[in-house]
C-alpha cells in the first residue's frame, strides 16, 4: 500500500500521465467546440484516425513535423466539413452521421495505408517530436519535469485550452457559437448565420480532434499501426460532459483520466501478476463512469445540441 502511495509523488508518474492526457485535450476541446455550437460529432474516433495516419505519412513521406501537424488538422477539418454539411444544413441525424464518418474515416485510413505500403510487415518509424525542456522552469521537482519538459505538441495542447476559452467566452464569435448551441433563433435575429457557425465550429472542432490523432504518431509513438486510437475518442466525449462543456473543467478531467491510465500501469507492476491484469485496464473507464455519473447530474447541457436549425425557424 505505501509503494501504491509513492507512486503518486514521483515526476515520472505525472510526466506520464500529462503525455497520455495531451491527445485527450486536443480531441476535447474539439468536440466541446462542436456541442458549444449545437452539433454532437460522433465522427470523433474517426477523425482522430485520420490524424494519425495523414501526419505520420507526411513525415514518413520526407515532410517535417509541423507540416505533418498541419495537413493531419487540414485532413480532420474535410471531414468535419463533410459532416458539417450532412448534420447543418441538410439536418440529418447527427448520430447516425457521426457514426458513418467514423466507419468512413478507419476504412479509408485503413485502406489506405494497404495501398501505400502494401508490403510493409511491420510499420514504419519516423523521427517524433522529441521533449523540449524549458530552461529554469524543469528544474522544478516532480512539477518541473511533468509541466516543463515535455514536447512542443503538448505545450500546443495547453495553450489549445487557453485559447478556446478565450474565444468562447471573451470574443463575439464565442458568444456567436455558444448562442448557436443555445438559442439560434437569437443567432439569426442579429443576422448571423447559424449554418455558418455550425459548420465553421464543427470544422475546426475535427481539426483539433485530427491533431490529437497525430500526436499519438507523432509525439507519443513514431509509427502509425491500427486501432491505435482505441476508443480515446469516446472517452473524450464523455470528458466534455463531465467538463459541463468548460474548457477549463474539461482539461482537468483529461488529467484525471490520464492519471488513472498511468496508475494502472504501474499497479500492474506492483502486483506481481497476483491480480488479473484486466482488472487494472478497466480502471480508468470504471473511476470515469462514476465521475461521470455524479457530475453529469448536474451539468447544464448547450439547449440547442443535437437539435437541427432552418432558417425562419421558431
Amino acid at each position: 500500500m505505501e509503494q501504491a502511495l509513492e507512486i503518486l509523488f514521483t515526476a515520472s508518474f505525472w510526466v506520464a500521465a500529462i503525455r497520455i492526457a495531451s491527445p485527450l485535450i486536443f480531441a476535447t476541446m474539439g468536440e466541446l467546440i462542436c456541442e458549444r455550437a449545437g452539433v454532437l460529432n460522433l465522427g470523433i474516433e474517426g477523425i482522430m484516425t485520420v490524424g494519425a495516419f495523414a501526419g505520420w505519412f507526411t513525415v514518413y513521406s520526407g515532410g517535417d513535423l509541423w507540416t505533418g501537424v498541419a495537413i493531419a488538422a487540414l485532413a480532420g477539418a474535410m471531414f468535419g466539413l463533410l459532416h458539417a454539411t450532412l448534420t447543418v444544413p441538410l439536418g440529418l441525424s447527427q448520430h447516425v452521421v457521426g457514426i458513418g464518418i467514423t466507419l468512413l474515416a478507419t476504412s479509408l485510413t485503413y485502406f489506405t495505408y494497404r495501398l501505400a505500403l502494401p508490403e510493409v510487415t511491420s510499420p514504419p518509424k519516423i523521427e517524433p517530436f522529441q521533449p523540449l525542456p524549458i530552461p529554469g522552469l524543469s528544474q522544478i521537482p516532480v512539477v518541473g519535469e511533468a509541466l516543463f519538459a515535455q514536447t512542443p505538441l503538448t505545450y500546443l495542447a495547453f495553450a489549445t485550452v487557453a485559447v478556446v476559452a478565450w474565444v468562447l467566452y471573451r470574443t463575439p464569435l464565442g458568444l456567436a457559437m455558444r448562442a448557436a448551441g443555445e438559442n439560434p433563433s437569437a443567432v439569426e435575429a442579429q443576422g448571423i448565420s447559424v449554418t455558418g457557425i455550425r459548420m465553421g465550429a464543427v470544422m475546426a472542432g475535427s481539426a483539433l480532434m485530427a491533431v490529437g490523432g497525430a500526436f499519438l504518431t507523432m509525439s507519443a509513438f513514431n509509427s502509425f499501426f491500427f486501432e491505435m486510437i482505441n476508443g480515446r475518442g469516446w472517452i473524450c466525449i464523455a470528458l466534455v460532459v463531465f467538463g459541463s462543456w468548460r474548457p477549463g473543467k474539461a482539461l482537468l478531467g483529461a488529467i484525471l483520466f490520464a492519471a488513472f491510465d498511468a496508475y494502472q500501469i504501474r499497479l500492474q507492476q506492483l502486483s506481481g501478476g497476483v491480480v488479473p491484469y484486466q482488472v487494472f485496464l478497466m480502471m480508468p473507464y470504471v473511476l470515469s463512469i462514476l465521475a461521470l455519473v455524479l457530475v453529469a447530474r448536474r451539468a447544464t447541457y448547450p439547449k440547442a445540441l443535437m437539435i437541427p436549425y432552418q432558417k425562419g425557424e421558431r
